[in-house]
């Protein structure tokens, strides 16, 4: 299994802009990504795989991409993930029938990290760690319970939920690999400050953290 040691900058699609923002946003934003996460419920295979091609034609790697569910479209597009989340087929079966993928598990409790963890998957996004508009309702997680998910998960954990480029050294003091966002980024009035905002902290965070080892 393949662990990186760089933190990781996990950006998510809102559900909320045309394939063509999505496309125009991404073309600006992925030099200071490392994952692309395309989370669309609505859209059709056929959408997600035009995206796919929009993108790629715009410069955003392979790689790079993501896609939520849709394990067969990610196989056949050629892209480097897909997420699985609680309505999605097993983590087991879809590692089974795509190997060549990197299976991402949606999780929100230890006991579903664990679960994830000895079906197979790759990595781990965890929240909500704060309370945040897409989650509407829903408390956050906390910092010591994402400490606990991390402490006894052997898998990189990328954190998700509320998270502000301010908030980013008390997710790396954890242990964390990596932040994901969604609207900080998308429905920002400048995405690509968003995106080097983001970067910048989290590439700081991770040299002050790393000196104190």
């Amino acid at each position: 299994m393949e662990i990186e040691k760089r933190r990781r900058l996990h950006v998510i699609s809102t559900g909320q802009q045309s394939r063509e923002e999505l496309v125009k946003v991404s073309r600006t934003i992925h030099p200071y990504i490392d994952m692309l996460h395309i989370r669309e419920k609505s859209w059709t295979g056929e959408e997600l795989a035009e995206t796919v091609d929009e993108l790629t034609a715009a410069g955003v790697p392979l790689r790079k991409l993501c896609i939520h569910d849709r394990a067969d479209i990610a196989s056949m597009k050629h892209v480097r993930g897909v997420q699985l989340g609680h309505h999605s087929a097993p983590v087991n079966l879809v590692k089974k029938d795509f190997p060549s993928l990197k299976i991402g598990s949606s999780v929100h409790s230890m006991h579903e990290a664990l679960l994830a963890y000895e079906q197979g998957a790759d990595f781990l996004l965890y929240g909500n760690i704060y309370e945040t508009t897409s989650k509407q309702g829903k408390p956050g997680t906390g910092i010591e319970n994402l400490k606990d998910i991390v402490m006894n998960t052997p898998l990189p954990i990328i954190a998700i939920g509320g998270i502000s480029p301010g908030q980013v050294e008390n997710i790396v003091s954890t242990g964390a690999k990596g932040i994901a966002v969604l609207s900080g980024i998308f429905l920002s009035e400048n995405p690509l400050e968003a995106a080097r905002a983001y970067y910048k902290a989290i590439h700081k965070e991770v040299k002050q953290h790393d000196e104190t080892i």
